[in-house]
């Protein structure tokens, strides 16, 4: 079964389906490293995050289900165009396949 997610600031429960996650991207850095301040059109969406809850796997063709890679907590790289953001009340979390995520950081 799917380890169900709640928003931090929202009354709404995510349950990811299948190979799906979900997960919350890091925040944009509002300076460069020599001390530049970054408007918020310059700023680029950062490629990691933190995953807050996953799917219960693949089904395959077999029936035989197999679980994902990452688990719930883990802080991962993924691909700059991969998966869906969804807005839940304040918040903004994305919602992708496990195939999109590149790596996991230890």
């Amino acid at each position: 079964m799917a380890k169900k997610a709640t928003a931090t600031k929202s009354s709404v429960k995510v349950v990811p389906l299948g190979d799906r996650v979900l997960l919350r991207r890091e925040t944009a850095e509002s300076t460069t490293a020599g001390g530049i301040v970054l408007p918020d059109s310059a700023k680029d969406k950062p490629q990691r995050g933190e995953i807050i809850a996953v799917g219960e796997g693949i089904t395959t063709r077999d029936g035989k289900k197999h679980p994902l890679t990452v688990k719930a907590g883990d802080k991962v790289i993924f691909s700059s165009y991969a998966g869906d953001e969804i807005k839940l009340d304040e918040e903004e979390i994305v919602l992708m396949r496990e195939g999109d995520i590149l790596a996991i950081i230890q």
